[in-house]
């Protein structure tokens, strides 16, 4: 069949393409930004891509008419915009406008548990879609999930994240609300099966794991998982900001995102009517399972996909190839060469750089800029990246978005995400057998001057050190 995925750059969508081909589907894919799908080359005849931004009706033209199923897997309540319900709705009207010129038989939206009487901005912007997605005359299926387990998920990582580093923890109350956390490859099975059943056309279901857990019995489960001891006491008196500050300062998460969440979680997530596990055969697995799977993934550098590297993780906007070319004119760049002896070995090296690699050389201070730029309100060092070794267009560094990267070619840019006065790239390359390496910095007024010469005393330390370990042909067995 012709399946149309929405979102298949983000979490989701990246990991539920590859089960659709493997049934045999064609899937059109719609992305805002083409230039940062990246899909297996045996797929290449199954897959169309478009580029779509449901904010604007005229690209949704591209959507073509012969369809039979479509996917609506958008969200941003963690989008810049602080009107992101308005938007949202906004962009499920233009969908089903568009939807009714082609020959689609169902829509699929994945949102939110929302059985509480008093929502969060967050779940109220979920059910608003969700009835405009069934005020159409196609058929809509709503699958409703709580807090998702799995490798590379905002929930999973935040988790990870307070669990590793937080021996003793002092918490707001709301770690004590309920909820029933899903596993990924649950909510993909059910993805898949509710696929044109008619069993479950213009029909809502919750979706959830067999366990009713609170956030804090979730945070003491994983920490046994990963056999470390911890300690949590709950206070009354951290307001919601507060919260907000204490999740974006521990974990990797953008402040935006983490009041997003934190509004959500004095909400509990519970399902009242689980009849979707008996009509489609589904039976979810426990938490611990999915915890201990995802655990799994992490070990063995499997993560299909991460919500960092999704453009609400960071400051970037726009599409990828706006950033590739690095700008001259005006800027003050650091540039440095060396002579390299293993080609191969060097290029698997910048492929490692960063997240638990680090930068090679002078580490403490790339750690000491990252907490400066959380203290800024920037997105500092704690998302690190995906894969320790692959490196794709629009995948996360860091501070850093990768805006091109070619192995073969020998060739990587990175666009700077942290808070500047400005904007900078660093960029590798290798030609013939010298390796080059330019950071450039495009200064927005004399702050941005002032930026530059105040830390250019640091540039000579870290990126000559840098480039020297690059070339580095000894390695560590």
């Amino acid at each position: 069949m012709k399946i149309l995925l929405t979102g298949a750059t983000g979490y989701i969508g990246k990991r539920l393409l590859p089960l659709l081909l493997d049934q045999g589907h064609e899937v059109i894919c719609c992305v805002r930004d083409s230039n940062r799908f990246y899909y297996p080359e045996e797929f290449t005849k199954n897959i169309k891509v478009i580029e779509v931004d449901f904010l604007n009706q005229q690209s949704l033209k591209n959507i073509p008419a012969a369809i039979d199923a479509a996917y609506y897997l958008i969200h941003s309540m963690s989008g810049a915009a602080s009107n992101y319900d308005e938007l949202e709705s906004i962009s499920a009207r233009n969908f089903i406008q568009q939807l009714n010129h082609t020959s689609a038989r169902q829509i699929i939206y994945l949102s939110g548990i929302v059985n509480d009487t008093s929502l969060s901005k967050h779940l109220s912007s979920r059910k608003a879609v969700e009835d405009i997605l069934k005020s159409g005359p196609i058929p809509a299926t709503t699958l409703r999930a709580g807090i998702i387990v799995g490798s590379g998920s905002a929930s999973f990582e935040i988790i990870r994240d307070l669990v590793n580093k937080l021996p003793v923890m002092i918490t707001p109350k709301w770690l004590n609300t309920k909820c029933q956390p899903i596993a990924i490859s649950d909510v993909l099975e059910f993805l898949i099966k509710s696929l044109l059943n008619p069993v479950t056309y213009q029909q809502s279901f919750d979706i959830g794991g067999p366990d009713i857990l609170t956030y804090k019995q979730m945070l003491l489960q994983f920490a046994r998982a990963k056999k470390l001891k911890r300690y949590i006491y709950t206070v009354p008196v951290m307001t919601p900001k507060l919260s907000s500050y204490w999740l974006y300062f521990v974990t990797s998460t953008s402040f935006k995102l983490a009041a997003a969440l934190v509004s959500s979680m004095k909400v509990e997530v519970i399902c009242r009517d689980n009849r979707i596990n008996t009509l489609l055969g589904v039976s979810p697995m426990t938490y611990e399972k999915a915890l201990a799977r995802a655990l799994v993934k992490i070990e063995e550098d499997d993560i299909l996909s991460s919500w960092k590297d999704s453009m609400i993780s960071g400051r970037f906007s726009g599409s990828v190839a706006q950033y590739l070319k690095v700008p001259k004119k005006d800027c003050f760049i650091d540039r440095r060469k060396r002579t390299i002896i293993d080609r191969a070995y060097t290029i698997e090296k910048i492929w490692a750089i960063g997240g638990e690699t680090g930068w090679y050389y002078g580490d403490w201070l790339w750690s000491l800029r990252g907490v400066i730029d959380k203290i800024f309100g920037g997105v500092g060092l704690r998302r690190g990246r995906t894969h320790k070794k692959n490196i794709n267009a629009g995948d996360v560094i860091d501070f850093w978005r990768v805006v091109y990267a070619n192995k073969k070619e020998g060739k990587l840019i990175l666009y700077a995400e942290m808070k500047l006065p400005g904007e900078a790239w660093l960029e590798f390359k290798i030609i013939n057998s010298t390796l080059y390496q330019a950071a450039t910095f495009r200064p927005k007024g004399i702050l941005g001057k002032l930026y530059w010469y105040s830390v250019l005393p640091f540039h000579g330390f870290i990126f000559d050190g840098m480039i020297q370990k690059l070339i580095e042909t000894v390695r560590n067995n």
